[in-house]
């Protein structure tokens, strides 16, 4: 025993300590810098910014750089199509060369969307502006039309022409809107002119409401002050007996009979 304490002080036993010990501290920092040096620790390329180039000068640069890229695509109005809109990994990430980047760019053409029912007795403007915004629609134009019911869609127009709910159109079209203007069926009855002079037929044409249109003169007109109407247009039938306010009235008249006064 009094020889192992004895080996214990000696100066080989603090040499092969010292050896074990180095050898110990080189193995571990071999296997640091190794592992470093094959993760690329604190290294990489730094991914370019990408999001508002266009798609083909967005894969160029990616080209030039080393990177794989993959590509998918939206619909997304107001953005000109083949735009990058989204990148990950984000502008100035750190990655490895060969790392692949998805893209996404805004699609050539917009995917068609049914039209929705919004002419129903309860839709409204703002309700149907609503709806419509949901499948990606704009509202366009809005005129007014005779109804009961204030701004209740009447109508829905695209390009012009009235379409229906469940037509396929494009997403993000701009749809014109008929709406209801609140104040009932404005007709009136169709005044019986003929017969009358042209001063009265005046007079009855303004009164209901109604418009003097064209007036056209018939035969030998010797007195313009005595005329009468002899067609009217339109005219009151069983099948037509009202118009609306504000229709023109176009006239025909006549040579009124002359006037001899009172026989002797």
């Amino acid at each position: 025993m009094s020889n192992f304490w004895a080996y214990l002080k000696t100066r080989q036993f603090r040499n092969t300590i010292l050896l074990v010990i180095a050898t110990v501290i080189s193995i571990v920092l071999i296997a640091f810098f190794s592992l470093s040096s094959y993760t690329r620790h604190g290294q990489g390329i730094p991914v370019p910014k990408l999001k508002g180039l266009n798609v083909d000068r967005a894969m160029e640069l990616l080209k030039e750089q080393g990177f794989n890229f993959k590509i998918d695509s939206v619909y997304v109005p107001d953005q000109a199509p083949g735009t990058i809109v989204e990148q990950d990994p984000d502008a100035g990430t750190n990655v490895k060369e060969n790392r692949t980047i998805y893209l996404t760019m805004v699609t050539q053409l917009a995917p068609n969307v049914s039209l929705p029912d919004i002419t129903t007795e309860q839709s409204i403007y703002r309700e149907a502006v609503a709806i419509l915004s949901n499948y990606g629609l704009k509202v366009g134009d809005t005129t007014y039309r005779s109804d009961i019911a204030r701004d209740r869609v009447l109508e829905v127009r695209f390009g012009g022409q009235i379409i229906k709910p469940g037509t396929k159109i494009p997403k993000g079209s701009k749809l014109d809107l008929v709406l209801g203007n609140g104040e009932g069926a404005s007709e009136v009855e169709i005044p019986e002119l003929i017969n009358l002079d042209l001063d009265a037929a005046k007079f009855s044409i303004k009164g209901a409401g109604l418009t003097v249109g064209t007036i056209t003169y018939e035969g030998s007109i010797s007195d313009s002050t005595n005329v009468v109407v002899v067609s009217q247009s339109p005219m009151r039938s069983d099948s037509l007996s009202k118009t609306s306010i504000g229709t023109r009235i176009n006239l025909t008249v006549s040579q009124g009979k002359a006037d001899n006064g009172p026989a002797n």
